[in-house]
């Protein structure tokens, strides 16, 4: 291979996709030394991988977003650690058997997914429609009359962390706290040196996440409510999620319900902006919506690559992966390979999207990707006559810097100039 490609380096945020074909062409499972990472680009090996649940398992999914977080060996570490479990209050003895959904395989994936998925039931989903829709109206109210604004800032990240937090049963008013504790966990999977995270406050701010949740749950063990935590402890529902279980799963949903349908929000708009075309079919067929919305997860994944460990030797696309390595499955690459997608850099809202891997596949497919397409769905219907009206203003759209997501810090639109109208003869 002519170039060295490392997944998690911050220098591929701005643009990875030509990157991503040059592995699919060159080194469809390329070794990364600096990432220690094997990365499988092509479409037919992604979807295999992410099939065979015996032979990849989703605990890397756990140890490569964490690696940053090491044993404290120094003063200041252990210090650290003991503030953050004085202000949680969690018994300490129980995060070496905790982790998040997507690092479990079966059967344990299967009992938490069975439990957390009482809430997002098809009719549970649905019933949070007209919710969307009035939030949607509500944050197209307060921009459609601004000269300029932030459609990051003023719509993509309110819309989700709002309805997630109403969702939670939290009160608007943490909509502030929710997302900075959602940038605090997307800082804790950035492979930065622990020692920079702890300069930064993110540990407080995690610290503050895990006790404010751990009292919503000791608070609806006493009081169920109608609200997704209740759900998931209340025993009189069946099966239960203890405490750090209910928070493992709080952080996921922050990042995974978040942080997600925020990016992908911003990167159909940002497609959108670059092709007018596209616009004015979405304005002459409202119908496409729902299909420009899997285009869009297609096109430019939210979730850039999932991570997974070999319980035995196997040989991927002609390369042998040892036992114990870990892989990256790269669904962005995946979704942009020409031999499952034709002409797959062209965004077309009309395209057969059927098994694009936006969304993962199989035992991990995303929970609450029916929630995040009534999001973008309802989104986007409210956004797309706007941009009749509205042009990018000249600040650039930064990238966000994240191994995991991709997404746009910024997105600023301004109303476009009229045309000068020629003086009556």
């Amino acid at each position: 291979m002519s170039f060295r490609f490392d997944p998690l380096s911050d220098s591929i945020c701005e643009d990875p996709y030509p990157l991503y074909r040059q592995l699919r062409d060159e080194a469809p499972v390329h070794w990364s030394p600096e990432a220690r990472l094997y990365c499988i680009s092509r479409y037919d090996d992604v979807l295999a991988t992410l099939k065979d649940t015996e032979t990849f398992s989703s605990a890397a999914m756990l140890t490569v977003l964490t690696r940053a977080i090491e044993v404290p060996i120094t003063p200041r570490h252990v210090l650290m650690l003991l503030r953050f479990l004085l202000k949680t209050r969690l018994n300490p003895l129980r995060f070496p058997k905790a982790g998040s959904m997507i690092s479990f395989d079966p059967p344990r994936h299967e009992v938490v997914r069975k439990i957390v998925s009482r809430g997002f039931t098809p009719r549970s989903v649905a019933a949070w429609q007209p919710r969307v829709q009035s939030l949607v109206d509500e944050l197209i109210a307060g921009i459609a009359d601004q000269p300029r604004f932030d459609l990051v800032e003023e719509f993509a990240v309110p819309l989700p962390t709002t309805l997630i937090a109403e969702v939670l049963g939290i009160e608007p008013e943490r909509r502030n706290d929710f997302k900075r504790w959602t940038n605090a966990l997307l800082g804790l999977a950035s492979g930065k040196p622990i020692a920079v995270l702890i300069d930064s406050g993110l540990t407080e701010s995690i610290g503050e996440l895990y006790a404010f949740i751990r009292e919503q749950v000791r608070e609806r063990r006493g009081r169920p409510q109608d609200d997704l935590i209740s759900i998931l402890v209340d025993p009189k529902l069946g099966e239960v999620l203890d405490e750090v279980d209910v928070i493992q799963f709080v952080c996921l949903l922050l990042v995974a319900g978040n942080e997600t349908t925020t990016n992908l929000i911003g990167n159909a708009v940002c497609a959108l902006l670059d092709r007018p075309d596209q616009v004015e079919l979405a304005l002459g067929e409202p119908a496409c919506i729902p299909n420009l919305v899997e285009e869009a997860v297609r096109f430019d994944s939210p979730v850039q690559m999932v991570f997974r460990t070999a319980t035995r030797d196997v040989e991927v696309a002609g390369t042998t992966i040892p036992r114990g390595a870990e892989v990256a499955c790269m669904l962005a690459s995946a979704n942009r390979d020409e031999r499952q997608f034709e002409n797959p850099d062209v965004f077309d809202a009309t395209r057969d999207t059927t098994g694009h891997l936006g969304f993962g596949f199989g035992v991990h497919f995303c929970l609450g990707a029916s929630l995040a397409r009534l999001e973008a769905g309802t989104a986007l219907a409210g956004l797309i006559p706007m941009l009749q009206s509205f042009e990018r203003s000249g600040r650039a759209s930064e990238p966000l810097n994240s191994i995991l997501v991709r997404g746009r810090t910024l997105i600023e639109l301004s109303a476009k100039k009229s045309e000068p109208v020629a003086p009556s003869p």
